[in-house]
């Protein structure tokens, strides 16, 4: 993870200096291009000016006419208009503001040049131009530049992080499937002695007990066998389903905790489509979970809510809560608070969640000294 966010970042600096580069140098050009128009138009009216003054005006005359990619809006000295250059009179013609649109552009783009006419001193007209189609590529050229670069960038990311979700997932599934494989052959070996046990009258209540915790090991394994491959979905009555998780895990909570369920459905049934094994570890995980933050004390209440395309679970308590900056880490694979704890709980139940139920978790609020609420939304 570490040597991928270094690769990446060193991919992003590349990518800002390139485009940095680029743009400077663009800037660079636009301006020393903006220079030359300038110097175009100049040349322009002194063209203009030697025709009129000139005997020989053929020279001034060529100069004039091979001005033609520079727009040229031709004012009095009260900026009205007497004539243009190079201006597309389609658009003049569809657009009667068209001209006058133009020549505010004009005006902020570049100040103008005074042409006085030789032959009447009191004649000062104005000479409004705008950036040639050269100019206007080369001034957003940069813009397209850094537009590719940052396509670039996200596909790169997205990848990198499609890969490494993969690879993610193939160790998730992985490290899942082994564990049921190698709880397989000892909760075998204790089926047969739980037989052995029954056999004998004075250890058949032992027996019993065993085969409770054989089949629970049996549970588990099945639960770390469905890691990895998509899990047949039931249509289940959630309010059971839940209800009896909440069963078990009351058995093992003590007298100081309240459990309550609570539900917006008049018959008692709320039917999701859901895994039961899997989804009953989720419940599992948020109830130990409530346990481990109340520390043996307090009420944990879950509320079902059945709407008209999805199913809303709140799971809360009265624990110690979630601080801020541990809220956007509590998912993440290897992530724990507990001084015994590999971190792995709430991410599985995430993962089977949003990647199995196609569904979403979240912590809802969360309040130091008040508890914490988890939302699980179920789409129908």
């Amino acid at each position: 993870m570490k040597q991928w966010l270094n690769w990446r970042t060193l991919l992003l600096l590349i990518a800002i200096a390139i485009v940095t580069g680029t743009i400077y140098y663009s800037k660079y050009i636009s301006n020393k291009l903006a220079l030359e128009e300038r110097k175009k138009v100049t040349l322009l009216l002194d063209a203009t000016t030697s025709m009129l003054t000139s005997a020989d005006a053929s020279f001034a005359l060529e100069i004039s006419k091979s001005n033609t990619d520079i727009p040229i809006i031709l004012t009095d000295e009260k900026d009205s208009i007497l004539d243009t250059r190079n201006i597309d009179t389609a658009k003049v013609t569809a657009d009667k503001h068209y001209l006058q649109t133009l020549l505010a552009h004009f005006k902020e783009d570049n100040e103008p040049l005074i042409w006085r006419n030789p032959l009447d001193s009191t004649q000062k007209n104005r000479y409004y131009y705008g950036p040639s189609e050269l100019a206007k590529e080369v001034k957003y050229y940069p813009i397209i530049q850094l537009a590719i670069a940052a396509l670039f960038i996200i596909i790169t990311v997205i990848a990198q992080r499609t890969r490494y979700r993969s690879t993610q997932n193939q160790v998730w599934a992985g490290l899942a499937k082994e564990t049921a494989h190698q709880l397989g052959t000892p909760v075998s070996s204790l089926k047969g002695w739980v037989e052995v046990l029954r056999d004998n009258p004075q250890t058949q209540a032992m027996a019993a007990e065993i085969d409770k915790d054989v089949n629970r090991l049996e549970l588990i394994s099945d639960r770390f066998g469905k890691i990895g491959s998509q899990p047949k979905l039931e249509e289940i009555n959630i309010i059971t389903q839940i209800g009896s998780m909440m069963d078990y895990i009351k058995k093992r909570a003590g007298i100081n905790v309240n459990f309550s369920l609570s539900h917006n459905a008049t018959d008692s049934e709320i039917i999701a489509l859901i895994s039961p094994p899997l989804f009953d570890w989720v419940i599992e995980n948020l109830l130990k979970n409530a346990l481990d933050a109340m520390e043996g004390k307090g009420n944990i209440t879950v509320a079902i809510e059945d709407k008209a395309a999805q199913i809303i679970i709140d799971v809360a308590d009265t624990g110690k809560g979630i601080s801020k900056t541990n809220v956007a880490k509590i998912f993440n694979p290897g992530f724990t608070t507990k001084k015994r704890g590999w971190g792995l709980g709430l991410t599985l139940t995430k993962r089977i969640i949003n990647q199995y139920h196609n569904g979403n978790i979240f912590v809802k609020q969360s309040e130091a000294g008040k508890g914490t609420t988890f939302r699980i939304i179920l789409n129908k």
